[in-house]
């Protein structure tokens, strides 16, 4: 398998390379040259596999040449050992052809650990057979830095430096990122929002000489490719569990970065039959904006009682529009560098536009629609949705196009994380799993830096080279 850039310039790269470059030297996204496709006949044969065997049959064509199959096999194996539910990813229904995935039962108990616990052993058995270490460095708005360590923490080869904004995360997420013991382990609050983390970033990806050549930055967050390919597995097995593929399914995806969305699109594509996909936002809702009204313009970062999704810029939409574009580079550097100017708006081609809207509807929900969600769902079912969730469960209750077919909204976080929005709702915050139960209680290490890219650089410098 290869990938391509989707800025057209940079080389094609095998996916060994691509899981350790991050953003390509053109400032492009890494994507597969060409996407597997699977027959409605191949996909229900695989109607009563458990989980990782699924995802053995889903993920090894995209790492085909670069890991041995019974290696991933041993590796998506231990990756889902450390889930808390049998099913690794079960249902939840609420309502006739009405469900909620649950994709909560990992370590951090969000979905990036389906990506992060996986990515952690896929970096491990690539740099122990290349002899190299290397430095992660990742920004997050709540969830991917906790899963993001968890799933590296044990690496040997890997430094690891978690973004995220100092006071804009629950306590929750923040301790577990901050409690996490480990001599690699390295977080840091800056004095600022997510996208100027997400910026910061980015920066250091596109220039890495402050790490003096000796090191190589590896992205752990949804611009690397590895991050997507684990969440596609999900999808089919919903929909395996639900009929498909002799039915069709439609996703409610709460969504800031777009990597969860961009997965179901892949899945879609690699034949799984998907009619649907609802862009469920807050009011950082860039691009409901955009689907709705064919205007992208960047404006300022709202802070939310939704914090995972408190982003301005989708970073992974680029990928969507490389494929609207017919992969065409060229147009799509130029694209993306008007995109970039943040003063600016910028209009689609109306024929691109269509194409998205045949699959995709968006839906933004306010603080208070997310609240009265959380109390709607719970009085009708006595499920507690956390509030991304419940923005996801609006959304498709508003979006649905077809009542003849499950829309299965994706449970991307467990209530717990979630305070705040919990007791708005009028509820008392649930009690955190066993593997948590003394998390608040335990020692924290985070040092609080300025929003300022020199100064983050120093200190990343200044540790590893200590």
């Amino acid at each position: 398998m290869k990938y391509v850039s989707t800025r057209g310039s940079a080389p094609e790269l095998s996916f060994e390379e691509v899981l350790l470059t991050g953003l390509a030297a053109d400032g492009g996204l890494y994507v597969p040259k060409d996407v597997p496709h699977f027959s409605l006949e191949e996909i229900e044969s695989w109607r009563d596999l458990p989980y990782t065997e699924l995802a053995h049959k889903v993920i090894y064509p995209f790492v085909e040449g670069s890991v041995d199959p019974d290696a991933l096999r041993d590796m998506i194996e231990q990756a889902y050992s450390v889930f808390g539910h049998k099913a690794i990813a079960p249902l939840q229904q609420l309502d006739h052809n009405e469900y909620v995935l649950e994709l909560f039962h990992g370590p951090t108990l969000a979905f990036k650990d389906f990506a992060l616990q996986l990515l952690g052993r896929l970096l491990d058995y690539v740099l122990e057979r290349r002899n190299e270490k290397v430095v992660i460095m990742g920004a997050t708005s709540g969830d991917t830095g906790s899963a993001a360590i968890e799933g590296t923490k044990a690496c040997k080869n890997v430094d690891i430096f978690i973004l995220h904004p100092h006071g804009k995360v629950s306590d929750v997420q923040r301790r577990q990122m901050t409690t996490v013991q480990g001599d690699n382990i390295h977080n840091i609050a800056i004095e600022g929002n997510f996208d100027q983390a997400q910026d910061m970033v980015k920066a250091s990806f596109r220039d890495q000489q402050f790490l003096r050549g000796e090191r190589k930055l590896v992205a752990v967050n949804s611009i690397n490719w590895a991050r997507i390919m684990a969440q596609i597995v999900y999808y089919f097995y919903a929909s395996l569990n639900l009929g498909g593929p002799l039915r069709s399914m439609a996703f409610s995806v709460p969504t800031g970065n777009f990597g969860d969305i961009f997965a179901g699109y892949m899945a879609r594509k690699m034949g799984l039959p998907i009619e649907q996909l609802v862009i469920a936002t807050n009011s950082n809702d860039v691009l409901h904006r955009l689907m709705s009204s064919n205007l992208y313009e960047v404006k300022p970062l709202h802070h939310t009682i939704t914090p995972s999704m408190d982003i301005a810029v989708s970073s992974n939409f680029e990928r969507l529009l490389f494929d609207l574009y017919d992969h065409n580079g060229e147009e799509m550097s130029a694209l993306m560098e008007q995109m970039n100017q943040r003063e600016h708006s910028v209009e689609l081609d109306a024929d691109r536009l269509a194409r998205a809207r045949q699959v995709f509807d968006s839906h933004a929900v306010d603080e208070a629609t997310t609240v009265s969600t959380i109390q709607a769902v719970y009085n009708e079912t006595g499920y507690l949705l956390d509030p991304h969730t419940a923005i996801g469960v609006e959304a498709a209750r508003q979006t649905r196009r077809n009542t003849g077919i499950p829309m299965i909204t994706l449970g991307t976080a467990h209530p717990v994380k979630f305070e705040q929005a919990i007791q708005q709702a009028g509820f008392p915050t649930p009690e955190l799993p066993h593997h948590l139960a003394d998390l608040m209680s335990r020692e924290e290490r985070v040092t609080v830096l300025p929003a300022e890219l020199d100064n983050v650089q120093q200190f990343i410098a200044d540790t590893v080279f200590a």
